[in-house]
Order: C-alpha cells, then structure tokens, then sequence
C-alpha cells in the first residue's frame, strides 16, 4: 500500500499555477487516486496558461515518482475539475471569450492517429477496432491500439493479454499481441476492478496513455473511443491529431440515432469521418443456411449515404467472430482467408486508401 501522507508531502513540495503557493494548498488539484503502485493525477489550469504550467506538471511528476512504492505517475493538466472543487488561481480578469485552439501536438512516431467510435454501448465496436487493427497490420502496417474506454476497458481480453506493461524511462511499453502494440487500462488493474473515477480523472489518464506510452514507430494508431459523446471523446479530438474517425453502428433505428450524434460531434470539432461500418448486418443460419436480418439491415449504408460519408462494410452477426475475440484470437488473427476476416481486410484497405490519400491542411478547431 502506497503511503497517502507521503504522496501529499510530496505534492506540497511543488508549486501550484501561482508559482508560489504549494500545489495541495493552491485549489488546482482535480482528481488524486492510486491503484497497484501507480499515481494518477490531474491540476486544473487555466487553458490560456497551459503552455507554461508545463514545468509544474513535470515538476509533480518527478515528485510522485520519488515516493517509494510508486511505479508510475500519469499527470496531466485540464481545464475541467472535479464537483466542488474550488477554482485554481487566476490573476486574469478579463470576461471569457471564443479561443482558436492550436492543431494537437503529433505523437512522435505515429503517422496516423484514427478513433473508432459509437454512439452507444453493445454495437460491437471494440471487436470491430481489435479486428481492422489486425487487418491493418496484414496489409504491412505497423499498427497500435489504445483502448480508450477506461469505464469497460475490452482490449486485454480481445487480445489475451494478462501482463502488466513496464515502465522504461517514464514511459509505459506497450504489450504486443498478433503483431498490434496494445495498451489500455485493463492492463493495469483487476479484470473485475471497477474503475470509479471523476471526469478530470478519466480524461488524465487518457492523455497519459496516449502521450507517455513507447510506441516507437507506427503507421497508425487505432484508438478504441468508449460509447457516447462524452469527456473522452472530446479529450482525445483535443488533444490528439486525429486523421479521422470511423462510426460503428448496427442497422436498427435506434443504434443510428446514437450514431447520428456520433458524427455531429466529430464534424463538431473538425474530425473528418472516414466512414461507417455497418455490424451485426445480417446473419446467415450455420444450418439451412438460410438468411436473417435480426436488427434489419442496410440502415447504416443509408445512414452514410445520407451523411454524404463513405460506408465501409458490413460485418455479418456470426458466432466466430463472437468466440475468436472471446478467445483471445479475433477472427482476423484465428482465420485471415475466412470469408468474416476478408471483410475486415477490405475495410481496412479501404481505410489505409484514405489515410495514405493526399490531405488538404488540418482546420483550426475554435472551442467557445
């Protein structure tokens, strides 16, 4: 067990956004918890002074890292704090206004960052994230996967990844599974765990998971974004130098809806949308072999259409998709000639298509 007192003497001895008060006593800290040796933290700052709170955040970083029993640190500055919180020091009086936001810093090695998305819960997104990262790869891609859903982290189960992941020189290594470098917060805490974080909280460890991890190399990597349209969403089209997004969705009326919402809110801060994939198409009887659109079908491919996005696929309802990704080995990995992994693969050079296609230069996103 990690000593609390010895954490908080630790933070007292750095300076808060004031330069001068210590950061405990200064009203900046958003969240603070640990779990298994690891510190996570985030200190609200006021955005327009993010660039020079940057020597704070180290500064707490280095001074977590030295209490004993720490093995790792996530800090990370936001905006946004906890319920209740008292604001953090500002000598600005000046009234709020409409700010352009520089495009987000690229990730050094990675050349294209793309988020898998939905708008709600249970449309399969993550097995359709861990199968076209797999399809990347077979393509010759050097491919990624942050599992962004910190609430219901699939990626080590879809992976069968157990490890924990080491931390060399203060960055995590990432596990690597069927040629894809994987990382999530599933790796880091209990399968059965709850994970009962505050906004603040979930959106620092985000950013320390995509910023502080050793991905070396990559020609993509592949974000698994959890359902809806809330903090992690906007952390991450914030944050990160996203090429795009792709909308997964089933063909009923009710899934599109949260679909819909889905792509107002990337076309909200300027993300392109690289498509929708239409899951759980249809499903065809192992038996007779006779067809069934159990949640209709084709409401996605009229849903894209209508949007004016491209519509990448449909991947059918099939029970070896379902015990590949149970097992650990997606169904790209277990059979890549099968007729279920043929159409992940021509999604996915569908995809490279669009990321390797000339760019027009990123917009500025304006937040206000």
């Amino acid at each position: 067990m990690l000593d609390e007192n010895a954490i908080t003497q630790a933070l007292g001895a750095v300076h808060g956004p004031d330069g001068r008060t210590p950061l405990t006593q200064s009203g900046a800290i958003g969240g603070l918890t640990h779990r298994d040796g690891k510190v996570y933290l985030s200190i609200v700052v006021d955005p327009a002074q993010a660039d020079r709170a940057e020597p704070m955040r180290k500064a707490a970083e280095n001074a977590l890292r030295a209490v004993a029993g720490v093995t790792a640190a996530i800090v990370t500055l936001t905006s946004e704090r906890a319920p209740g919180a008292p604001a953090p020091h500002s000598h600005s009086h000046a009234p709020a206004k409409a700010a352009t936001r520089r495009v987000p810093e690229s990730v050094a090695g990675v050349r294209h960052i793309i988020a898998v998305a939905s708008g709600k819960g249970g449309v399969g997104k993550s097995t359709t994230a861990a199968n076209l990262a797999i399809a990347m790869a077979k393509e010759g891609w050097r491919i990624g996967l942050l599992d962004a859903d910190v609430f219901g982290p699939s990626a080590p189960r879809l992976f069968g990844l157990t490890e924990k992941p080491k931390v060399e020189q203060s960055f995590l290594v990432p596990l690597v599974a069927h040629g894809i470098k994987v990382i999530s917060i599933g790796l880091m805490i209990d399968e059965e765990a709850p994970v009962v974080w505050r906004g603040p909280m979930v959106m620092s460890a985000v950013t320390q998971l995509l910023r502080e991890v050793a991905w070396g190399e990559l020609d993509c990597l592949v974000v698994d974004m959890p359902p809806g349209t809330g903090d992690v969403q906007l952390t991450m089209a914030q944050s990160a130098p996203l090429a795009g997004a792709i909308i997964v969705s089933t063909p009923q009326d009710l899934a599109l809806i949260d679909a819909r919402r889905g792509i107002a809110m990337f076309e909200k801060v300027s993300i392109p949308v690289l498509g929708i994939i239409e899951n759980m198409s249809y499903f065809i009887c192992p038996h007779c072999q006779g067809r069934s659109d159990i949640f209709a079908h084709g409401g996605a491919r009229h849903e894209a259409e209508k949007r004016g996005v491209a519509f990448l696929g449909e991947v059918p309802l099939d029970i070896e998709i379902r015990e590949t990704s149970d097992s650990g080995r997606p169904i790209v990995a277990a059979s890549p000639d099968s007729p279920h992994a043929l159409v992940y693969r021509t999604i996915a050079r569908a995809v490279i298509g669009k990321l390797d296609a000339p760019q027009r230069a990123a917009p500025k996103i304006v937040i206000g």
